[in-house]
């Protein structure tokens, strides 16, 4: 076993990649010399060279079409936009291109590129720098969207994006990287499958659904619950499209209760997706309505509101008061 941090954990994902497979290229602002502004490539470029991690100018559209240039070459490219509020300039390229192409093609032609997105906030920073853009891509059909909560699946769904022939938008939790974990680097046998959920804590009375930097929070809900005798299942849905339904809605079934938790702006967000679903699939097993918890419906704050727009434990705390009052 080896103790990692999230970023480092995708750190040795990616090298693990490069080395498996040759065509496997890192491109982004920064990505090489510097090892990328929260340092998650640190390294690959001395060990790789500026061949396969390329530092690239700062036009995210030109990144992400070079990219998709050469993934028509047979190239795997991991592409990083620097920060979340960033992949905008990518947008035209990602929707119009990058998604559409394989179904244009009637599945001919493979486009197997990852788009790395640090996403959220957490860390003081302001807007476009703390954004949490997941339900622009989730409404996009053509593309995988995934998203990692910790050192583990940061290390084992890396690999299986850049192996995945589809587009995959994978968004990290920044306001994780530094937190550690241990991980086996030498087995594959704990891996789980790629557009699989996770139930990370059982319960009985409300079912937490929760991706990226919420998940701990969630978690935290949880344990903080049990106070007042309230046992909550907390499930990291890791995959966000393709949705794990069988295993959400099994939860919502059996515990009657749902909240879904996430940073994005509720308004439209990707909640308002699980809250249908649940609601068509789970109607007369509903003890309560589906509730959400998300940030406020304005542009990102300064950040020492930050705390304020965030979702926190108390707040996942009064959702559940919510649910069981009705």
């Amino acid at each position: 076993m080896t103790v990692l941090s999230l970023s480092k954990a995708l750190n040795e994902g990616m090298r693990r990649a490069m080395e498996d497979d040759p065509k496997v290229l890192i491109m982004g602002e920064d990505v090489g010399k510097l090892g990328g502004v929260f340092r998650v490539t640190d390294g690959l470029q001395k060990d790789f060279g500026e061949d396969r991690v390329i530092d690239t100018p700062l036009a995210e559209s030109g990144i992400i079409g070079t990219a998709i240039g050469l993934a028509l070459r047979g190239y795997r490219p991991v592409c990083e936009i620097q920060f979340d509020g960033f992949v905008f300039p990518a947008a035209d390229q990602i929707i119009t291109q990058l998604a559409k192409m394989p179904m244009r093609s009637l599945g001919a032609i493979k486009l197997p590129v990852v788009v790395r997105i640090p996403c959220g906030g957490g860390i003081g920073a302001v807007e476009h720098h703390s954004e949490s853009p997941e339900a622009y891509f989730t409404h996009t059909a053509g593309l995988r969207v995934v998203a990692c909560s910790n050192p583990a699946d940061a290390y084992t769904m890396i690999q299986q994006a850049i192996r995945s022939d589809d587009p995959v938008i994978f968004f990290e939790p920044k306001r994780r990287y530094w937190e550690k974990d241990d991980i086996d680097t030498a087995s594959t046998d704990w891996w789980m499958p790629f557009d699989k959920a996770r139930v990370v804590r059982p319960g009985s009375d409300v079912t937490l659904l929760a991706y990226g930097p919420m998940v701990k929070t969630c978690l935290e809900a949880a344990t903080a619950a049990e106070d007042d005798g309230r046992s909550l299942e907390v499930i990291d849905l890791r995959s966000l499209n393709p949705l794990d339904e069988p295993l959400v809605m099994e939860s919502v079934r059996r515990t009657g209760r749902a909240i879904v938790v996430h940073e994005a702006p509720v308004y439209s967000g990707f909640g308002a997706e699980l809250a249908a679903r649940i609601t068509e699939r789970c109607f007369y097993h509903l003890e309560s309505p589906v509730l959400r918890v998300g940030g406020f419906s304005t542009p990102y704050p300064p950040s020492k509101l930050e705390e304020h727009y965030l979702p926190d434990l108390d707040r996942v705390l009064d959702a559940v008061d919510r649910a069981f009052g009705f």
